[in-house]
């Protein structure tokens, strides 16, 4: 790190920045701060560092705030180093795969040298004496293609077994960071572009550090041992020979950026593809409904001619550099045969020889392929860790643990105090402005306002799904910010508008509340909740299948499934948003009846969507551009002239 010019040591540099309370972004390799009296901050390896200041603004990077200009230096991390670290938890097996990688191209650098023997046998000894030696030779060269056989095999199966371990593990390690992620990033990525990451990519950068690097290590040591054997052989025609190296490294290099940009590009497309296919096939009915069958069709062709197009333009550039390199190859090899055949004519070599050197070369100009290859496949593995190092390495704005745990029971007092927030993809737009609500510990409390009014939002924020931007939300006077989120869930039971269901069993559905619940506990919850009113009429009972999104139930059996799911875990808060609106009339008041048995002893947050939900509320709360404007019970509240509830109630407009 220098300031102007000058070093200093990473604990004043820390010591400053903290005086000067600055906020450091994480998962950065380089930045650049430059500071009100133009001293100029490098800094590297951002991604170690934590500095925060909860008491002050933070400092936007990319752009000025609070007289803070900063600009962002993107500069090359040592992605070759971080990739290649993957692979030292199998270091043991990947050792012995390099042994016997360095064994079979010892026996397969041998054979030309052999073969050579043979030739001058065969062209210069008495028949008797070429029949004995060649017997030799030929048992000799048996055994050496034995033993390159067993060790082709061993390295190719410890190769393969650490690269799908190492498969696993990236993928275990992006599917965990993806799903410890706060609720706001799934806002911004996709599902095809995360699917895309964890198995395209992860694919790519296990194959970069284990076959790639067995290919790139045999055909380095191949090159070494084939110009050493060529130089052994016949200096003069080896510089001859070598010729084809310093234009084909040339476009190597060149080529490997190329694809590296590329492959990303490319990567990006297929993410496109998959969140494309994804969406529209989970939502196939919607799309038969209304016959948009080839309109969709039409569509992804349209995606897939974009990236038909990328595969042109890198399949172009392939031909060119191929071609390139075979064409000068060719040229080497026609140049060698003619000074060979001249040295031959002169008796300076002779014809086992020159075949020997032929067989070296030709393995020289494979093996420098092979590298040239390597470079390439190592380059896209670079575009596609670069993706999937980005959720690895990425923190959560709010983690899934940490933070205090109550250690009294909790009694379910919730406090919104001066709320602000909007969402992170709707920057321009506040949801909730200066929201303030007390709700009582065991009461019964109602939202209702007009569609947009920030309802649904509120329950987001109780649950910690987002943070606010500013204000505060209290649990029996504690922040929830300083409170362990996963706790802060257990305590809650929610139930959506719109519930999803796990392609599983009923049973497993609403074992997912709570993950140590046994038999009894499902059939409390589910008798609660009058799903055994439906499951008696299945063969399977609550063993029936629901399929991928609970599409076998009806929508009023999903929300049974899904509030029995929430009570299993009797949580001392429940909030309901509009979670009896997909039901009809017969089933809401069977769930209506189980809800108020279910409510006793319970905080409950309602976010109304029918009269008859609210009727008997301790508390309705009417919110209207992201503020409460009415507080008060059913018969208070309708007694307002010109009273916002009064005209929901009017017009029955609580969505």
């Amino acid at each position: 790190m220098t300031q102007s010019g000058k070093m200093i040591t990473c604990v004043k540099f820390l010591r400053k920045f903290q005086r000067m309370k600055i906020d450091i972004p994480l998962n950065c390799y380089y930045h650049t701060l430059r500071i009100n009296n133009n001293n100029v901050y490098k800094i590297k390896n951002i991604n170690i560092l934590r500095l925060n200041s909860s008491n002050t603004p933070k400092i936007k990077l990319n752009g000025v705030k609070n007289g803070v200009a900063v600009k962002n230096i993107t500069a090359k991390k040592s992605e070759i180093r971080r990739l290649f670290s993957l692979a030292k938890p199998e270091k043991w097996k990947l050792t012995g795969a390099i042994t016997l990688l360095l064994i079979s191209s010892t026996v397969t650098m041998a054979v030309p040298f052999c073969l050579g023997k043979i030739i001058d046998v065969i062209y210069t000894e008495d028949k008797d004496k070429m029949r004995e030696n060649l017997k030799k030779i030929s048992l000799l060269l048996l055994g050496v293609f034995i033993i390159g056989g067993i060790c082709n095999f061993g390295r190719i199966y410890f190769m393969s077994t650490s690269g799908h371990r190492i498969t696993q593990s990236l993928r275990k390690k992006a599917y965990s960071s993806i799903l410890s992620q706060e609720t706001g990033m799934f806002d911004k990525i996709s599902t095809g572009e995360l699917v895309g990451r964890l198995t395209g990519d992860a694919q790519l950068v296990s194959a970069a550090v284990t076959s790639n690097i067995s290919d790139g290590l045999r055909s380095s040591i191949m090159t070494l041992a084939g110009v050493s054997m060529m130089f052994y052989v016949s200096p003069q025609l080896a510089c001859v020979g070598l010729a084809i190296v310093p234009p084909i490294t040339g476009l190597a290099i060149v080529y490997g950026r190329f694809v590296k940009k590329i492959s990303k590009d490319v990567q990006n497309s297929l993410a496109i593809l998959a969140t494309t296919a994804e969406e529209k096939i989970s939502n196939i009915r919607t799309v038969k409904a209304f016959a948009q069958e080839n309109n969709e069709i039409k569509r992804y062709s349209s995606k897939l001619d974009d990236l038909l197009n990328l595969c042109y333009k890198e399949s172009f550039y392939r031909g060119i550099f191929f071609g390139l390199t075979g064409l000068t190859g060719n040229a080497i090899i026609l140049s060698v045969l003619y000074y060979g055949g001249v040295m031959m004519s002169e008796s300076t070599i002779t014809v086992g020889n020159l075949s020997a050197f032929l067989l070296y070369a030709a393995y020289t100009g494979i093996s420098l392929s092979g590298i040239s290859n390597f470079y390439t496949e190592l380059n896209r593995a670079l575009g596609a860790s670069t993706r999937l190092f980005e959720f690895i390495d990425r923190v959560p704005k709010i983690p899934i643990e940490g933070g205090k745990i109550l250690d009294s029971p909790l009694t379910g007092d919730i406090k919104f105090d001066n709320i602000y927030f909007k969402y992170p993809t709707r920057d321009d737009c506040w949801i909730l402005n200066n929201f303030s609500l007390n709700l009582s510990a065991g009461s019964v409390n109602a939202i209702v306002g007009p569609s947009g009014s920030g309802k649904s939002t509120v329950a987001l924020l109780l649950l910690r799904l987002y943070d606010p931007n500013s204000g505060d939300i209290l649990l029996d006077n504690h922040n929830i910010k300083e409170l362990n989120p996963s706790w802060i869930k257990s305590q809650i039971g929610f139930v959506s508008q719109e519930p999803i269901l796990f392609n599983g069993t009923i049973k497993e559905n609403i074992r997912y509340g709570i993950n140590d619940a046994n038999d009894k506990d499902i059939m409390d919850a589910a008798k609660l909740a009058n799903v055994l009113e439906f499951t008696r009429r299945m063969t399977e009972g609550l063993d029936t299948v629901v399929g991928e999104r609970g599409i076998t139930l009806s929508g009023g059996q999903r929300q049974r499934v899904a509030i029995a799911r929430a009570l299993i875990k009797n949580p001392k808060i429940l909030v309901l948003d509009e979670a009896t609106s997909a039901l009809d009339a017969e089933s809401e008041n069977y769930v209506q009846e189980a809800l108020e048995r279910a409510t006793q002893g319970r905080t409950v947050l309602t976010i109304a969507h029918r009269l008859s939900t609210i009727k008997n509320s301790d508390k309705i709360a009417v919110i209207d551009k992201g503020q409460v404007v009415e507080t008060g019970n059913y018969n208070e509240l309708i007694l307002i002239n010109n009273g916002l509830f009064k005209k929901l109630v009017q017009h029955q407009t609580f969505k």
